[in-house]
């Protein structure tokens, strides 16, 4: 129920965005999306760098075919700068928000060439007392506009109204398709993520503390996540000495990973340097996403699956290429609390 008010919710912003745009000049185009995107989407594949919709009609950013970034809503200034929104139901998880919203602003100004990139956050709930939010709306045009809550725009809603199917896609003079708004700088974000791989990689080496990783440099800043690859059968012996993890009070073993699980991948997510292993599972077409707690210790945050058709193709590609001093390493330097 909620990820469905949630969805209501953005398809209702959207709409009255397409009314707000017919009234004002400092919007002068809105992306389509939803029941207004084309269908079927273009089929994801490796290598796809840029702009594309998912099977929902969602606006998505692709790194080498996998979804780097999702945005709301995306549009075009009066002045024809991009912009984008995000549209929440919700006050929890406002940090991580924070960081999604930051992350979208380097990689838009850097797609587009932008110094700034105008943000508008809509809101059901009143969250304009987080601390989060406040320094969001600092923020060189950062804007919050709160609605009323779902539950009372739900009340508006007559039964005589409402459609037993979608609607077609409709015209409107400022409705724009994605096509024409692909990126004014080109990238190859496998070139650009396999630069900084190897850069780390050699830092790694040398025996630096992750204080040294985390410093400005020349890299575009589109990518968030380095996959360092797959490792062999003695980098996996030694990666997983005397550590372990459960799965549904299930202890985990050097003897029962190999067991169990055909490919073990070592990756980095960025800024904050956190390690992450994805394995690889004999019975299941998945990768099991095994982050470290912060009291110590891993756990299985998630699955990567078939669906998740750009980043688990990435990950089935890779081939066992690391030995054990990179795991060593990688250990040594990332895993000290688990």
């Amino acid at each position: 129920m909620r990820a469905a008010e949630g969805r209501w919710y953005e398809s209702l912003i959207y709409e009255i965005m397409l009314d707000i745009a017919m009234e004002s000049d400092n919007i002068s185009g809105i992306v389509r999306k939803g029941a207004d995107a084309p269908f079927p989407p273009i089929e994801v594949k490796m290598g796809q760098n840029g702009l594309f919709y998912s099977n929902r009609g969602d606006i998505n950013i692709r790194g080498n075919g996998q979804d780097i970034a999702e945005v709301d809503l995306l549009f075009t200034a009066g002045d024809g700068r991009i912009g984008f929104a995000e549209i929440v139901t919700s006050g929890s998880d406002l940090r991580e928000l924070e960081e999604e919203v930051h992350y979208k602003k380097s990689l838009l100004g850097y797609l587009y060439g932008q110094p700034s990139v105008p943000f508008i956050l809509f809101s059901s709930v009143d969250i304009s007392r987080s601390s989060v939010i406040r320094r969001l709306v600092k923020e060189t045009e950062s804007v919050l506009i709160m609605t009323s809550s779902c539950e009372e725009l739900k009340l508006l809603l007559k039964r005589a109204s409402i459609k037993g199917i979608p609607r077609q896609p409709i015209r409107h003079p400022k409705l724009i398709d994605l096509s024409v708004l692909q990126p004014r700088r080109p990238f190859n974000y496998k070139n650009i993520h396999d630069r900084r791989r190897d850069r780390l990689m050699k830092e790694m080496m040398k025996r630096k503390s992750p204080d040294d990783f985390i410093k400005k440099d020349d890299m575009p800043p589109i990518v968030k996540k380095i996959l360092f690859g797959a490792v062999n059968e003695s980098a996996s012996q030694a990666l997983w000495e005397g550590r372990s993890f459960k799965i549904k009070e299930k202890r985990y073993t050097y003897e029962e990973i190999s067991k169990e699980f055909t490919k073990i991948v070592l990756a980095i997510d960025l800024p904050a340097y956190e390690p992450v292993i994805y394995l690889r599972s004999k019975k299941k077409k998945e990768y099991l996403k095994v982050v470290v707690r912060k009291s110590g210790g891993f756990r299985v945050e998630s699955k990567r699956t078939p669906r998740m058709t750009g980043f688990f193709l990435w990950l089935e590609i890779l081939k066992p290429s690391l030995g054990a001093d990179v795991a060593e390493r990688y250990a040594e330097i990332f895993l000290q609390n688990a």
